[in-house]
């Protein structure tokens, strides 16, 4: 395995030339967009793939690389992670996720995120070249980013600094869930419900107050004074950036949707455990999901065990747009092995892999850049020796905007150490 790893490398540097220019031969090419090509070839040019297919020549000079008996796939795309934001979470000083206060749309987590996180090469080693980094705390959490996980510094981390807005929808518990009764009974449900319900009427006010600010803005008004989190909230009410909905239950994500409706904003619903029972009307109104981790216990002590497992099949065949999110950082790196969980439990491969790559690149409006193995589209690339959904397989090679990355390692160097423990 590290030895076909190296060799890509060798073969890299011998050829000489720009480092995000080169030919890859001989490899099956799995574009996800359309048909798989067998014996196929992959022309990189400036970090943009050029052409694709069976017969494509090298100009004069160009680095050539053979990958007999390899297979090509898009990078994968994790679209729900605290990236960069959180290293140990037991640390309170290694974690730089949540921020007080309860509506914070104008904090920037790009900009807060750390390059050198240990996570990052761990990460990428398992073909994820792409990842959401989202912030915690309160309703309106703040910016949440989509990254490449290569780069010296944050910006040239960025794919898009700005890529959702992410909102914690208010919910009433009452009780039931692992734990929750036991949580619940320990504040009476009327101020449960009062809690509640000034959530979403300051939620509602803030939405207002924003649409007042976007009027005030427009009309040119003398006394007219610039606010730094109505800023941010513009571009969600020009429909420019989607509202990531945290959002679990049923009753929850109805009322996030009608709130979305009433709004005129457009909302990715995140981790939803209920939404089977809502799936119709995802369907109707075109609301992509990030389907929870499907190496989760259900929702209910009482739920099919296989409940968490089903989830993205039922929402596939239902028409709902999907994409896979680990929620986490430390696990982020099994996000593949997530989908291979859902096949086993009813989703299509193809569609498993389309999830993971083709789908979260157009959830987050990327889809004419990224996500698929297409002619003009940035090379970010995965060599592996099998099926990436599959534990055994390797990953030989990554590419992110056409440059080979080191896929050295904390855990490869932790394995390498005590493999050879005297």
């Amino acid at each position: 395995m590290r030895w076909s790893a190296a060799f890509l490398f060798v073969s890299i540097s011998l050829w000489g030339g720009a480092d995000d220019t080169f030919l890859l031969r001989n490899v099956t090419v799995h574009t996800v967009s359309g048909p798989d090509i067998a014996g196929g070839a992959v022309l990189v040019r400036d970090g943009k793939i050029e052409e694709v297919g069976q017969k494509v020549t090298a100009p004069k000079g160009m680095r050539v690389m053979d990958g007999k008996g390899l297979h090509v796939y898009p990078g994968m795309i994790d679209s729900a992670t605290e990236m960069g934001l959180s290293e140990i979470r037991s640390v309170r000083e290694s974690n730089d996720a949540n921020e007080i206060g309860t509506f914070n749309p104008q904090l920037r987590t790009l900009i807060a995120v750390n390059p050198a996180s240990e996570h990052i090469p761990v990460t990428r080693a398992n073909g994820i070249t792409t990842v959401i980094t989202m912030p915690g705390g309160g309703v309106i959490a703040g910016q949440a980013a989509l990254i490449h996980l290569d780069g010296w510094t944050w910006e040239e981390m960025a794919v898009r600094q700005y890529a959702a807005l992410d909102l914690r929808f208010p919910f009433l518990q009452t009780g039931g869930g692992r734990g929750g009764m036991m949580r619940a009974a320990q504040t009476p449900l009327a101020e449960r419900r009062r809690t509640y319900e000034k959530q979403l009427a300051d939620l509602r006010d803030f939405f207002e107050s924003a649409r007042r600010y976007q009027a005030a803005k427009k009309a040119g008004r003398a006394d007219f004074k610039a606010d730094v989190k109505m800023e941010a909230m513009l571009p969600v009410l020009e429909g420019k950036v989607p509202v990531m909905v945290h959002a679990a239950r049923e009753r929850a994500i109805r009322e996030a949707i009608q709130f979305a409706e009433k709004q005129k904003i457009r909302i990715v619903l995140a981790e939803p455990r209920e939404a089977e029972k809502v799936a119709a009307d995802l369907k109707a109104k075109d609301i992509p999901v990030i389907v929870p981790p499907t190496l989760i216990a259900p929702l209910q002590e009482d739920d099919p065990y296989d409940k968490t497992y089903a989830l993205p099949a039922e929402l596939q065949k239902a028409g709902v747009k999907i994409a896979f999110g680990t929620f986490t950082t430390s696990a982020s790196r099994n996000l593949p092995y997530q989908a291979a969980m859902a096949v086993a439990f009813g989703l299509p491969a193809a569609e498993a892999l389309k999830a993971l790559t083709l789908n979260p690149a157009e959830i987050w409006g990327i889809g004419s850049e990224y996500g698929s193995i297409e002619k003009g589209k940035w090379a970010d690339l995965m060599v592996t020796d099998g099926d990436p959904l599959e534990t055994r397989t390797q990953v030989k090679q990554v590419y992110i905007k056409g440059r080979a990355v080191d896929l050295e390692n904390k855990h490869q160097k932790l394995y390498e150490r005590y493999l050879n423990r005297p």
